[in-house]
């Protein structure tokens, strides 16, 4: 039997998950005297095993926004009908050991031939590198109703990534100025940015035109409207809800 649900966070906790102490079963937390579980790395397989294995406990959860949106769906199989699998596995299980007994294992051997690990045909290349460069980026994140940087008491720890790249950059907290390394094509139209920061998380693409770059160098402020920079995660008493 397959059961549905989704998940809640009735009562959002305010305590700082990364300051929690981290041990076998989730982080411990001081506040409310108990384990937070980090739902928010799961997926949603995970998250529906571990519902189905601690339905009845009270459990304080982390997790991400959205997924409180999701509908999860774990199989549900009774007493009765384990009972009757098991017995029926049993029965199979003497009549095969018996079977086993009986017989002589014969022996077989496949032969099969080896696949070709070679390909034939006209040598092409791929020009995309030619056209790649690698610029630097620099400029402020700022936030688009101040014009000022973002604050470092609610939005602290924020991190750039621009298309990807290896290379993060974390933001001044004072004066929002970043500068970070990144490979471009000489065709490409937009940059994908990606700021993360604790708990928040935004992606965004901002224009780009390769006229723009002067020595190597892009001079661009990123940004961010109202609303952009969400949260991403919850922690509190975790609310199930069947459906």
């Amino acid at each position: 039997m397959k059961k549905k649900f989704t998940l809640e966070i009735a009562s959002p906790c305010s305590e700082n998950f990364d300051k929690m102490i981290p041990n076998a079963n989730g982080s411990f937390c001081n506040s409310c005297m108990k384990n937070v579980i980090d739902l928010s790395k799961k997926s949603n397989a995970e998250v529906a095993k571990f519902i189905a294995e601690t339905k009845d406990q009270n459990i304080c959860a982390r997790l991400r926004v959205t997924q409180l949106d999701h509908e999860f769906e774990y199989s549900e199989t009774s007493k009765i009908n384990n009972l009757k699998y098991a017995a029926v596995a049993a029965s199979l299980l003497l009549a095969s050991n018996v079977s086993g007994q009986e017989k002589t294992a014969v022996k077989t051997e496949i032969s099969s031939p080896k696949p070709s690990n070679h390909l034939m045909g006209k040598v092409a290349y791929n020009q995309t590198a030619g056209h790649e460069l690698l610029i630097t980026v620099k400029g402020k994140v700022l936030d688009a109703t101040t014009n000022k940087p973002f604050s470092r008491k609610i939005y602290p720890n924020l991190v750039l990534r621009i298309n990807d790249s290896e290379n993060a950059f974390r933001i001044n907290s004072k004066t929002g100025e970043f500068s970070i390394p990144v490979k471009v094509l000489k065709s490409s139209k937009s940059l994908i940015v990606t700021i993360t920061g604790d708990d928040y998380y935004l992606s965004k693409e901002i224009p780009f035109a390769i006229q723009t770059v002067k020595n190597n160098v892009l001079v661009q402020d990123i940004i961010i409207g109202e609303g952009e920079l969400a949260k991403v995660v919850i922690a509190g008493g975790l609310g199930i809800n069947y459906r």
